[in-house]
């Protein structure tokens, strides 16, 4: 009697782990939008952030290049004295003996300065579109950072899951083993899985708080803050893909790097027409007054120089061949940018659509399979019909099928989040159903080879999920 209870409270907890928890396609709409404490994140990232703000004094510093490149250059004052003979001052006495005042003024050739000011402005603008840039990254690398948490938390839900499910499962072949049914062995593996999991309960502890921390970084926070979270990966859901063709304009006109090369573009085009417009002479103006003191009126004296481009040969028209290149150079560039981005929006959107058939398999088959299986392997167990290692191979189907589905939630969301950051990062590969999933206890896997795993930071915009979401064995 008591072996039929605890058979039974053993099935009810897999089939609650492996269905339970599984949200609706009703319920995987606006979970992340409506997120309080991750727009509280968002906001608090924006306004703290000390990259946004490096990026913006920058971007500053080019707007306060413009008025100096079209300044005209600083005038020259000259003060001299003009004496006849050595032995004496003779400045009033002798008619050639004069102090002298003199200016000029360089004048560059017209429309240089107005070229010159457009280069300017234009090279501003390249760094101010640097700011959005920074604007989407930062965005993107909290919301990424957040996901990390929700499915370490989530995972660590498993992992007490199945510490209970384990627990059962001991006592059960304990009851086997004292009835003389069991085997010692089946009693001892129980248990050396319950201490297995001790182990990665660690692992995902610190890993928890890595996550916290990271993200307390992000948006300026202390370290040490606590950061509570209600919503759950499962609650999330497939993001829809969208048509190609609305998701390319989208993308072409929110990219930064995009709009910053058709800046520079046009800024290239400017430097060609300025370096034509350099091989023209420049002028300089320059006047003064003499005063002979004594009797003798003061003398006067006005100039105009011109500069004479005699070696425009190896330089001005090097300069315009120079300029000419730059600007072919920036415009294969820029087609290179709008080319990758067409790429990476049919890729993200492949992904998505391929992830919302895994999840829609997941929820419609392989989780409710993987229970009904577990719960025919315990029957038989029950009975004598199976092995112990059955036993094992199913506790370890369900979790890594749970752990699966949620690694698959959360490749969609970053996708989603590469779309909206308008990432030129490659996709991750998708192969398998999930991105990076690991053994699960009792599925055959080999022990753990550390304590329980490492940990490493978030990974880059738009890059595949982090090692560190895959612990040893969980």
């Amino acid at each position: 009697m008591m072996r039929g209870a605890l058979l039974l409270a053993l099935v009810s907890s897999m089939a609650a782990l492996a269905q339970g928890d599984v949200a609706t396609p009703a319920t995987q709409t606006t979970a992340v939008s409506t997120d309080a404490t991750l727009a509280r994140l968002l906001t608090e990232a924006l306004e703290a952030r000390p990259e946004l703000r490096q990026v913006e004094a920058q971007a500053q510093a080019a707007h306060e290049r413009i008025p100096q490149a079209g300044a005209l250059p600083d005038p020259v004052l000259q003060l001299g004295i003009q004496n006849d003979g050595f032995g004496a001052l003779m400045i009033g006495k002798m008619e050639g003996s004069y102090y002298s005042i003199m200016a000029s003024q360089g004048v560059p050739f017209p429309g240089k300065r107005a070229l010159r000011t457009e280069v300017a402005r234009l090279g501003a603008e390249v760094a101010s579109a640097q700011i959005a840039r920074a604007r989407l990254t930062i965005e993107a690398e909290v919301r990424r950072t957040y996901l990390d948490l929700l499915l370490t938390r989530e995972r660590l839900g498993l992992l007490n899951r199945l510490d209970a499910l384990w627990r059962q499962s001991a006592d059960l072949a304990r009851i086997r083993y004292e009835t003389g049914d069991g085997a010692q062995s089946d009693l001892l593996r129980a248990q050396l899985e319950l201490n297995r999991i001790r182990q990665r309960r660690v692992a995902l502890t610190a890993e928890e708080r890595t996550r916290v921390e990271t993200l307390n970084r992000l948006s300026g926070r202390p370290l040490d803050d606590a950061l509570p979270t209600t919503t759950r990966v499962r609650d999330l859901g497939v993001p829809e893909p969208g048509d190609v063709a609305s998701a390319e304009a989208d993308a072409l006109a929110r990219s930064p790097e995009l709009a910053g090369g058709r800046t520079s573009m046009a800024q290239a085009n400017k430097q060609v027409a300025l370096a034509r417009r350099e091989r023209l002479p420049d002028f300089t103006v320059s006047a003064g007054v003499m005063p002979r003191g004594g009797d003798f009126p003061p003398m006067w004296q006005a100039n105009v120089g011109i500069t004479l481009p005699v070696f425009s040969g190896s330089k001005q028209n090097r300069a315009v061949a120079e300029s000419q290149a730059q600007a072919e150079a920036t415009a294969r560039a820029t087609e290179t940018v709008e080319q990758v981005l067409r790429l990476r929006v049919r890729e993200r959107l492949t992904a998505l659509t391929a992830l919302r058939e895994t999840v829609t398999l997941y929820r419609n088959g392989l989780l409710m399979q993987s229970a009904a299986t577990a719960e025919s392997t315990l029957t038989q167990y029950r009975v004598g019909r199976a092995s112990f290692a059955s036993v094992l191979e199913a506790n370890g189907g369900i979790l890594r099928d749970e752990e699966d589905f949620l690694r698959t939630l959360v490749e969609a969301q970053r996708i989603a989040i590469a779309l909206a950051e308008v990432s030129l990062e490659p996709v991750p590969s998708i192969a398998g159903g999930a991105v990076g999933s690991v053994g699960v206890p009792g599925a055959g896997s080999a022990p753990s080879s550390a304590a329980g795993g490492t940990v490493s930071s978030s990974s880059a915009p738009g890059a595949a999920p982090p090692s560190s979401s895959s612990m040893s064995g969980m």
